[in-house]
Order: C-alpha cells, then structure tokens, then sequence
C-alpha cells in the first residue's frame, strides 16, 4: 500500500511502484528524480528504447491507445501511482481504473480533459469564463474554411489531439485552408477528423505558467518566456520579463485552471500576453517543453516539482537562481542520429546539455537541449545558443 513519505527499495514486495505511460524526454527526467527518491520506475511507450526506458527499472511496448494491452500492463504491474507522459492515451481506461481505485496522476478527469482540446477549451472558457482566443469547433474541411470566414483570416487549425505543433497551420486565406485540413489530419494522434480553428491573437509575447499542485497548495514557477515555431518548442527562458499586472492575472489563471482539474503535479499553462492582459492557451498536466530552462534556473527543477508533488511530499517556495535559457537541438532526416560536438559546448561557461538518446530520428525531431546561466537573461541566452551553434547532429 502506498504511503506518502515511505521508501522500501525497487524491485521489493513494499516498493513504491509508479508507471510512465509514455517514456520521452520529460519522462525520462521524471524517472530520474523519482528513483533519486527510492521509487521503482517502469517506462512504457509505442517504441522501444525511448529515452525514460534508458533509465527505468523495467519497460513495456505498446501504444497507449489500445485500452486491452494498457489495462494488461498495469494489471501485470501494479503500480503505486499511474503517470501519463503524453497526450495520446486511452483515458477512457484511466478513468475506468481510477473508478476501481487506482491512482492516476494528477486525474483521470485531468488527462482526459487535456488530452482532447475540445474538452479543455469548453471547461476553461465557457465553464471558468477564463478569456481564450475565439474558436470553433470542425468535422470536415468546409465547416474548416466556414469557421476561418466567421473568425476572419489569418486563422489557426489544430486537430483535437496533438503535441508539439503536429498538424497544425496558420491558414492565411480561404484557399489555404484545404492544404492546412489534410496536414491536420495526417498529424493528428487519433483519427477523430475533428479539428478546432482558432482566431489569429497578435499577442506580445507567450509563456509558460509552471503549476505545482502539491500537499501543501498551489504555487507557480516564475514566468517561462518561449518561442514556437510551427507550435514546437525552439527556445525559452526563465524569468520572463512582465508586468506585475500581467504576471498576476497569470498566475491567477493558472490557478483557477489547475485547481479545477485537481490531482498533484505540475502543470505547463501556456498563456499569450498582450499589454497586461492574459489570454489562455492551452495547458498539460504534466512537466512542459519549455520548462526544460528549470533544470538550470531553479533550485528544483520542474521534473523535481513533480516528482515530490505527485508522491504526496511538499514542496518548499519555488527558488530561482540564476536566469537562464535553453535551445532545442533537433536533428533532419531519417535514420540515426549521431551528435558531436559536445566538448566545444560543454566550455561555454555555465551550460549544461541533454542529450535524450533517441535511437532514430524522422524528419526534424528534438534530440537533445542546451541550457545555460547567466548574470542577467541577456547572458544567458547568448552562452545557449553559443552551446547549441556548437553542437553537430548528422541523420544516417
């Protein structure tokens, strides 16, 4: 029985078991902090040799998505805790073995809710009245282009379930949008063939909120500046420089929005920022891209938030210490990917790099992350990029 607070050591009858459903390269460092705290950690994923499956104690291949071999594998395992990585789950079967008394992390509800847009953006906009861009909601390429004429162009359009940009377009005009509906739907992660289109925001500038829901309340990380590029994570840095106005109308969402979806963890709340005013984005219940920068910027990292919130300990006031900034390293092409370059980077005063050991890369996928300190923010970024330029990725 799981007892907050209590450790016996993996692989023991009274382990704390807890299983990863998805073993990228924000669950691989989640596995990491949680064994640093005596947890057994079993890595599960769609392929095999997926960065979390490099470090836990076991692992298993399926694809989250077929519910039978998901209830198999936690029936086989039984784990203490069940934390989902990725968006592209069968919560329909998470929230059948909450029911039966298992414990997801941070809720079924809350994995259910934001692995579909259609369910987060009616629960925060229409139900928290929380401000969003204005959106409709699409089955088929003419309500598509319909909904771009009533919100006006340019326009976005995402599919209900995706990450890291996969299938998603700003559509310029009316006749753009049948090239952007056939890449939503080959990028989708289910073939729902539902869509939203999102009214152009010209914000100023986008943030993360890092959320930590833990035993002893809810606190945010200081702002995560970011930039995107075709809804992909390429840069981001800690603090973000904002008004106290703007950064407290963040916070203030970030917390209404977490606090409904409830459970423990942390919470990546993405925001748009315009003057002081804060438009809500999007959110996940789990570590986020761009808080990758924590890893030098905080005195725990948002993996360590994590992995402390989701056990049941408590988590101390959120400590920044230096600023800081990190660039994705992606590599291009198909077939192995082989990073040099290391040494040079690695001189760059105050960095650090990731390499995820991903065993194979198709088109441009994010291998690895530089992240560097500095002074002031302006610092910072110039030793990250300096660390990125320096590094070497060939696909053969």
């Amino acid at each position: 029985m799981f007892i907050p607070g209590t450790f016996a050591p993996p692989s023991s009858s009274r382990a704390t078991r807890v299983l990863l459903l998805g073993a990228g390269e924000l669950g691989k460092e989640v596995a990491i902090e949680l064994q640093r705290l005596g947890c057994e950690v079993i890595a599960c994923d769609r392929y095999a040799g997926a960065p979390a499956m490099q470090v836990a104690h076991r692992s298993h291949v399926f694809s989250m998505l077929d519910g039978g071999a998901l209830r198999r594998t936690i029936a086989e395992e039984n784990p203490d805790l069940i934390v989902p990585e990725i968006e592209a789950i069968a919560t329909d079967v998470l929230v059948e073995l909450e029911a039966a008394g298992r414990r997801v992390v941070p809720t079924a509800r809350a994995a259910r809710l934001t692995m579909n847009r259609e369910g987060i953006r009616r629960l925060v906009a229409e139900e928290l009245n929380v401000a969003t861009s204005p959106y409709r909601f699409v089955g088929s390429e003419r309500e598509a282009r319909a909904a771009g004429e009533a919100l006006g162009f340019p326009c976005v359009l995402k599919p209900l379930m995706s990450s890291s940009g996969h299938g998603q377009s700003i559509v310029k005009t009316a006749a753009g949008m049948a090239e952007a509906w056939s890449y939503a739907q080959k990028g989708a992660r289910a073939r729902t063939g539902r869509c939203i289109v999102e009214g152009f925001v010209r914000f100023d500038y986008e943030i993360t909120v890092l959320t930590v829901s833990a035993v002893n309340g809810i606190q945010c990380c200081p702002p995560v500046g970011h930039v995107q590029v075709d809804g992909d994570y390429r840069e981001s840095w800690q603090p973000c420089a904002m008004s106290p106005a703007a950064w407290a109308q963040a916070q203030a969402i970030a917390k209404k929005v977490v606090g409904n979806l409830g459970g423990s963890g942390v919470f990546g709340v993405e925001c748009f920022v315009c003057g002081d005013e804060v438009i809500f984005s999007e959110v996940s219940p789990r570590p986020h891209d761009t808080g990758l920068v924590t890893i030098g910027s905080q005195m725990l990292s948002e993996f360590a938030l994590h992995a402390r919130a989701i056990l049941g300990l408590p988590v101390p006031p959120i400590r920044l210490l230096r600023p800081a900034h990190s660039v994705a390293l992606l590599g291009n092409g198909d077939g192995e990917p082989v990073i040099s370059g290391v040494a040079e980077a690695l001189a760059v005063p105050e960095s650090q790099v990731r390499l995820f050991g991903k065993p194979e890369c198709r088109g441009h996928r994010r291998l690895g992350v530089a992240v560097a300190t500095g002074e002031t923010p302006a610092e910072a970024r110039e030793r990250a990029r300096a660390v990125a330029a320096a590094i070497r990725i060939s696909v053969s």
